[in-house]
């Protein structure tokens, strides 16, 4: 359930998973702070492809990372700079994360990047990819 907040001459529907105006504004990094960021996160999950079995190949290139499975099925993983978001897409939808300090989390419902992209993968690979 979506709750109303006031600020200033504006209201905003803001989201019950974040849990202060601090939250859903985010604390905006500088673009570099955010472009580390996103690569270092780009990173743990192209590791975590390549310790895992799994029967799929990946690229990043131009601040997308693309992992394409046997079938021919992808998952698309982009940053957003302007809005300092990972966008991420996948057979079951389209998903935005933002990062709240701590972990990259779904601007709709709170799940957390890594477990999110782990389901994504096991569901299009039909096995089980772990993404941590």
């Amino acid at each position: 359930m979506m709750r109303r907040v006031r600020i200033g001459f504006t209201t905003i529907k803001m989201n019950p998973h974040l849990n202060s105006i601090s939250n859903f504004l985010g604390k905006f990094m500088t673009e570099t702070e955010f472009n580390q960021l996103v690569d270092a996160t780009f990173l743990k999950i192209e590791a975590a492809l390549d310790a895992s079995d799994a029967g799929l190949d990946y690229e990043t290139a131009g601040g997308i990372l693309s992992l394409e499975f046997e079938d021919g099925g992808k998952i698309i993983i982009n940053r957003q700079g302007p809005t300092q978001e990972i966008w991420v897409a996948a057979k079951s939808g389209g998903y935005h994360y933002r990062w709240d300090g701590a972990a990259w989390r779904n601007t709709r419902d709170g799940s957390e990047l890594f477990q999110s992209l782990s389901a994504y993968a096991s569901q299009q690979a039909g096995e089980v990819i772990s993404i941590k």
